[in-house]
């Protein structure tokens, strides 16, 4: 039987490392160890390719779904413990250097044949894969089949003889030689380049902005900042900034402000503005707007920070600035203002009181592993389903993102509420390595819990 011939290769390549891993190295000599080494780097790249054509035959065999997960980069990274970035590296790898079939059952060469064929008898190794993957993305669209196949066949030549430096800097002429005019500009390129990125908050909590602004965009904000970022307008520094007709001349002179700097500060007046106007309606059953976390304590002594819904950090002198500008919300504002926490079975969506007081609690999706934050996630009934006569009350509610909150259900992810009030997920079978059942991804501050405290998850001890 196949399945049996495969264990047992697995249980003899196992077996050997084992036997490998126990025998004493002292006593060889400089060349012997070389000569080991040698097979060690051969067999390391050879590897690979049996997890390339695993990992497609799993993806005709099964689905994310019926595995419990939302994606096959979920499912490799809650089964093995890796990153998402990681699980998507190898299920491209896999994509490119596995095998494939066509809808008919027929077998398919891999997209990368050469490359593919080399890493399969240890040639080439990981770097060199990488190279040849990255450079051939940059191949223009109008070369065809054929020529793709003899240039890729040439990077592999190249690559049998020399380092990843060597080979990517033989890569990079081919490509110019390509194209030495570069690609013509196109609206179809421009669409597919076009967006804004943040990258994540530095120690000093500033967050860095990349990206690709199409024309039309780039025209409006050019006649938004032509205006809103002259100098003299939106000054910080100002004791009444200048936000609409034009600024003084005193404004204007004492404005010491680089251009970057005025750009930044009209951003900010122009989301200000957005926000005290109403005009951007509800997102997920409250009005578009701050929500902050923080602690009472923090708030007095004006030191601290607190966390938006969005996930980003705030020192306590910006929250209290931006306090200032927006009709906010309290976490303890039940007794204030009457709002029911507590639904029972009336409504089967939570209140905007509700909402509030579980971000202030949760942070962002629940799930662990999950670091989608409180303003992309949806309302979840965690302690029993709403279908199974849940109660939506306050104490049986958690934040879950969309995705997640899909997952659980029979044979799929459930969820409770454990003794210490810590919203836990418990995953299907297939995906559950024993894993930590709860996240502290956006309440790091439980992870300060003394040892002799619960950790959040009983079953798992201390």
């Amino acid at each position: 039987m196949l399945a049996t011939r495969v264990q047992v290769a697995m249980a003899a390549l196992r077996s050997a490392h084992d036997e490998l891993a126990a025998l004493s190295i002292d006593s060889l000599t400089g060349h012997e160890l070389v000569a080991a080494l040698d097979e060690l780097e051969t067999l390391w790249c050879q590897l690979p390719a049996q997890r390339h054509r695993m990992l497609a035959r799993m993806q005709a065999e099964t689905t994310p779904k019926e595995m419990g997960a939302k994606s096959w980069r979920q499912v490799l990274a809650i089964r093995w413990r890796i990153s998402t970035s990681e699980a998507g590296r190898r299920l491209d790898e896999a994509a490119q250097l596995g095998p494939r079939r066509t809808l008919t059952g027929e077998p398919l060469e891999p997209v990368l044949p050469a490359t593919a064929a080399a890493q399969a008898a240890g040639l080439i190794n990981g770097e060199h894969v990488d190279k040849i993957r990255e450079a051939r993305g940059r191949i223009p669209g109008w070369v065809d089949t054929a020529t793709r196949a003899d240039i890729e066949a040439d990077w592999v030549r190249t690559a049998l003889g020399v380092g990843p430096k060597e080979l990517k800097d033989h890569a990079d002429r081919a490509v110019f030689l390509l194209d030495q005019d570069g690609p013509e500009p196109d609206d179809t390129e421009r669409a597919r380049r076009r967006g804004v990125c943040k990258g994540p908050q530095g120690c000093d909590k500033m967050t860095p902005i990349t990206g690709h602004l199409t024309p039309e965009a780039w025209a409006i904000y050019e006649a938004i900042f032509a205006k809103w970022a002259a100098p003299g307008m939106c000054n910080p520094d100002d004791e009444n900034p200048c936000i609409s007709g034009t600024p003084s001349q005193e404004q204007i002179d004492t404005d010491q402000r680089t251009l970057a700097q005025r750009q930044h500060d009209a951003l900010i007046a122009i989301g200000r503005h957005a926000l005290e106007s109403g005009v951007l309606g509800q997102h997920n059953g409250l009005p578009t707007s701050i929500i902050i976390r923080t602690t009472l304590q923090d708030l007095e002594s004006r030191a601290g920070i607190g966390v938006t819904g969005g996930g980003t950090v705030v020192p306590i002198r910006d929250v209290i600035r931006l306090a200032a500008h927006a009709n906010h919300y309290l976490a303890v504002f039940d007794k204030a203002t009457g709002s029911a926490l507590d639904l029972f079975r009336a409504k089967r969506t939570a209140s905007p009181a509700q909402r509030i007081m579980l971000i202030a609690r949760d942070g962002g999706c629940t799930k662990p592993g999950c670091t989608v934050p409180a303003y992309g996630s949806q309302v979840h009934h965690a302690a029993c389903d709403w279908a199974d006569d849940g109660q939506t009350n306050i104490d049986d509610l958690a934040l879950a993102c969309g995705p997640d909150n899909r997952m659980v259900g029979p044979e799929g992810w459930t969820t409770r509420i454990n003794a210490v009030n810590d919203v836990e997920w418990i995953p299907p079978e297939p995906l559950d390595t024993g894993q930590a059942r709860v996240n502290h991804y956006h309440r790091p501050e439980r992870l300060l819990r003394p040892p002799d405290e619960p950790d959040g998850n009983p079953e798992r001890g201390p």
